[in-house]
């Protein structure tokens, strides 16, 4: 089998559509990170290893629409959280594989595209998700990192459908692979998330 992905055969998603309530409602992608909004750094950083991007988001469309990339609203209502933002991008994508990304994580790897499609090859598996070690010196998976086959769209109407709303009770019905980032090099705090202002300021300064 060949194990290399192109990069022109993903096409990714920042998922911005959150409350945003442990931030207190604020728009999190909007919020400052190193001077420009957080969700267009993560843009920025992943949009090199796809082939095409967008953005999915619920409020603020047309200041997220300045990214110059198309922006889509949840397919489902009432926020009903990142499993919304996968269907939604994969009703849209036109490649082989999606793959997503929060944007309250701006220092994800740059090689997270490369690294999670080579083991999907290499297991022949629908899904790879990404894996990180913690604070407490855990390896614990990181399910908002996934990239997926398309084709796993009518899967995921279905679960969603029947009322499903956690990403790892939905990839456990597909054949995942699990991708540690754990190698010497790696930055330790590449999956750190910023859930609170407090925490985005304190990703800033280090």
């Amino acid at each position: 089998m060949d194990n290399v992905v192109d990069s022109s055969a993903v096409t990714g998603v920042v998922l911005a559509g959150g409350r945003g309530s442990r931030m207190g409602g604020v728009d999190k992608g909007l919020q400052n990170f190193k001077g420009m909004p957080l969700a267009l750094h993560t843009l920025m950083r992943l949009s090199p290893q796809v082939g095409e991007a967008m953005i999915n988001a619920n409020r603020n469309l047309s200041a997220y629409e300045a990214f110059g990339v198309p922006v889509w609203p949840d397919v489902l209502s009432d926020y009903a959280g990142p499993l919304a933002g996968f269907l939604t991008a994969l009703e849209r994508c036109e490649a082989p594989w999606l793959v997503t990304v929060p944007c309250d994580t701006p220092l994800f790897p740059p090689d997270l595209v490369a690294r999670l499609a080579q083991a999907a090859q290499e297991q022949d598996a629908e899904i790879a998700m990404a894996a990180a070690r913690e604070e407490d010196g855990q390896i614990r998976t990181q399910p908002v990192f996934c990239l997926l086959r398309t084709e796993l769209m009518e899967s995921l109407v279905r679960f969603t459908h029947g009322g499903g709303r956690k990403i790892d009770a939905w990839t456990a019905l597909h054949k995942t692979v699990v991708v540690p980032f754990d190698l010497p090099g790696d930055d330790p705090r590449a999956f750190f998330n910023a859930n609170t202002l407090a925490q985005l300021h304190q990703l800033e300064r280090s």
